[in-house]
């Protein structure tokens, strides 16, 4: 791929104007293809994203407006994305505009924290997909999951904070490094009250379990869940099973923490065994515990917060990863914090 930078200055009498062009060229037209999308999809996107124009000449595009540059630079990741033999999807397209933003904001960070995807990007690899960080604070949190033994998750839902966690632990399942994965949340029903539940205790349970299964769905067979779930390899059970436990050679994740009451958070945390990974994730805002009943969560934020081996990473609106309207629904009710509890 060559890359070509051009300025041009179009006047009138009184009024000169600078349009930035910016043209690359790529040596494989097949990519060059794929790289555009089914009628020139990719490119409007991206055009959508970051205010540029993009024209195709032959195997050259030709970039105009302001954040040329920007764009050339996306379209170059994606590029590279798709000699290495990987796809490309709005997703993905999305996910690359994120971090080049997230790039220039954090701009006196380490070089290894601005790479996009060259060569050591950060993916883990499940049976049934790869798995890429999609923004900055994502990539981070990954990088926390496979250094520390406890690592916390904390923001607001759609940031890929479970989904993450347990792609990690399949991971690390996968490869040996642990021998179990194990999969808790508290069984608190969000705002509402659905009475008695009938059958026996797994499928009593199984409906607040349910995220946990999709997400162990999306990384691994289903009759491979099945199995390792019959012989005890995977758990997935209420926060209240984990008492008296003690938690070895296991990846194990807490999920919607912010419902564990102070004492649950101890219990939990402290069923750390030899060779185990443990994290927790959770949102402030989604709490749905009694009135009256602090988080555990808060809780053991404030108490562990500087303890060597811990790690804390956090995420706003602006890492949600599921439709574009949820970053702004949550952006709203950030703005107005009222919970109707007074």
């Amino acid at each position: 791929m060559e890359q070509y930078l051009a300025t041009h200055t179009l006047g009138q009498t009184d009024i000169p104007v600078e349009i930035h062009e910016t043209a690359l060229e790529f040596p494989d037209n097949r990519l060059l293809i794929d790289l555009c999308g089914e009628h020139d999809r990719n490119l409007a996107q991206i055009e959508n994203l970051l205010d540029v124009q993009i024209v195709r000449r032959g195997n050259r595009l030709a970039i105009a407006g302001d954040a040329a540059d920007r764009a050339a630079e996306v379209l170059g990741g994606l590029y590279a994305r798709l000699e290495r033999g990987r796809g490309v999807t709005p997703a993905d397209i999305e996910s690359v505009v994120r971090m080049g933003v997230a790039r220039d904001e954090a701009a006196s960070a380490s070089a290894d924290q601005l790479e996009m995807f060259d060569g050591s990007a950060v993916e883990i690899r499940t049976r049934k997909k790869t798995v890429e960080p999609r923004t900055e604070a994502q990539r981070d949190y990954v990088r926390a999951l496979f250094s520390n033994d406890l690592a916390f998750g904390i923001g607001p839902a759609g940031t890929g904070k479970t989904y993450l966690a347990v792609a990690v632990g399949v991971s690390m399942f996968i490869d040996g490094q642990v021998d179990r994965i194990i999969l808790s949340r508290p069984a608190v029903e969000a705002g509402e009250r659905l009475g008695f539940l009938p059958g026996d205790m797994k499928e009593k349970v199984d409906p607040y379990m349910q995220p946990l299964y999709d997400a162990l769905n999306d990384f691994l067979p289903g009759k491979q869940v099945t199995k390792l779930i019959e012989d005890k390899r995977i758990e997935i059970a209420p926060l209240a099973f984990m008492r008296g436990r003690t938690l070895s050679n296991a990846f194990v994740v807490l999920d919607e923490a912010q419902n564990a009451t102070a004492m649950q958070m101890k219990m939990f945390l402290t069923r750390l065994g030899e060779g185990s990974r443990m994290v927790v994730t959770g949102d402030r805002s989604q709490v749905d515990l009694p009135r009256g009943v602090a988080s555990g969560l808060a809780d053991a934020e404030r108490r562990l917060s500087g303890v060597e081996g811990v790690a804390f990473r956090y995420f706003t609106a602006r890492d949600v990863v599921r439709h574009p309207l949820v970053a702004r629904i949550i952006d709203a009710y950030e703005r107005d914090p009222a919970d109707g509890r007074d």
